[in-house]
This record gives structure tokens, C-alpha cells and sequence, in this order.
């Protein structure tokens, strides 16, 4: 594994509000990160956002399921884990993604692709349930 890699990898397994420096070690100045809610330009706005992000998340954790690279570009497959106070009655939420990056020594494009819906929507108390029952339909 590149070491841009391996140094993202390491990032996320332990990813959370006091390990937010080491973002600056992992990504470009002119990194471009996106994934269904948000399509951050520069190392500043990303940095911004995970700040953000951990004011409201109690905790979170990335399982590194699988790591596909080739030439400068990878693919990880990943679970995150997260409990967020207004989400799933403040428990544990898990939602399966996949992370498309480009890098040489960091990453300067990363894209996520996760289900927004399992993520937030269907977390939400009303809401939830009505998405649950759409998809239920659906599905049958």
C-alpha cells in the first residue's frame, strides 16, 4: 500500500475530534472532497468540516473493510460508526460507504458514496419511519 494510503487508512481507523491535525498530514492544500450533502474545495473548508461535524457527533469510527489501489487512485470500502445525540434515539448508527480517492504523497480528490437516507433520513423519529415504509414498498 502507497503511503498516502496507508496514512488515510490510519486516519480514519482512529479519526475523531482530537485526531483532526492529523488531516493535514493526509490531504493536499488543494484537496476537493465531496459526498452526497457537501463539495469542499481546499484543505481549510475540509478541516472546517470535520470540526464541525465532531461539535455534533459524540462519537465516530471507520472499519477499513477493503483497500483497492492502483497507479495514484484507490478505492476503500468502509463502515462507519457513529452516535449522534438527534439521530436514531442517540444510538449507534451504522451506514456502509465506499471512498474513491487520488492522490501522489496526499489526497487531493476524495468522493464518498454512502446511502444519505440510511445515514440521516431514516434516522430522523417521523421521517424515518415513512422513508422505512417506502422503501419497504419498494422493495415488494
Amino acid at each position: 500500500m502507497s503511503p498516502a494510503l496507508d496514512a488515510f487508512c490510519a486516519l480514519y481507523r482512529r479519526l475523531g475530534p482530537d485526531g483532526l491535525a492529523g488531516l493535514r498530514q493526509v490531504y493536499a492544500d488543494e484537496v476537493h472532497f465531496c459526498d452526497p450533502a457537501h463539495d469542499l474545495r481546499g484543505l481549510e473548508a475540509l478541516v472546517g468540516y470535520f470540526e464541525g461535524l465532531f461539535t455534533h457527533v459524540s462519537q465516530c469510527r471507520f472499519d477499513i473493510e477493503q483497500v483497492m489501489e492502483q497507479e495514484g487512485e484507490a478505492f476503500v470500502r468502509w463502515r462507519m460508526h457513529f452516535v449522534h445525540s438527534r439521530l436514531n434515539g442517540g444510538r449507534e448508527v451504522v451506514v456502509p460507504g465506499i471512498s474513491h480517492l487520488r492522490f501522489d504523497r496526499r489526497i487531493h480528490y476524495h468522493r464518498d458514496y454512502f446511502d444519505l437516507g440510511a445515514l440521516l433520513y431514516e434516522q430522523l423519529p417521523v421521517l424515518g419511519a415513512v422513508i422505512r415504509r417506502l422503501k419497504g414498498r419498494l422493495a415488494s
